[in-house]
């Protein structure tokens, strides 16, 4: 579970990116989550785009892809989803510490 300041540091990163997987008509199956999965391990932040043929909800589509990645959902803004898992071998994000002062 990610902190608010964390979800802000991640927000931060992920703003310039471009999405790299599109969810469109057929939505999130089995395929995609594996894809999306091992995109995780090797990038640890990224945004999937909804396109405007997809018939799923947003926040369906982001809690499908979060359940079947393992990842925290960072933000659902317009027609985009922000995922972040902590990657077991390229780990390059760290993230600010989770206790308050």
């Amino acid at each position: 579970m990610l902190t608010g300041k964390q979800r802000r540091y991640l927000r931060s990163l992920a703003h310039h990116e471009k999405p790299i997987f599109q969810v469109g008509k057929s939505g999130v199956n089995d395929h995609m989550t594996t894809q999306i999965s091992e995109a995780l391990e090797k990038r640890e932040l990224l945004k999937v785009g909804l396109l405007q043929n997809c018939m799923e909800d947003k926040h369906t589509v982001a809690h499908k892809l979060s359940n079947g990645t393992g990842s925290d959902i960072v933000q659902i803004i317009g027609h985009n989803i922000i995922l972040y898992k902590e990657s077991q071998d390229n780990k390059h994000i760290h993230l600010p510490s989770r206790s308050q002062p």
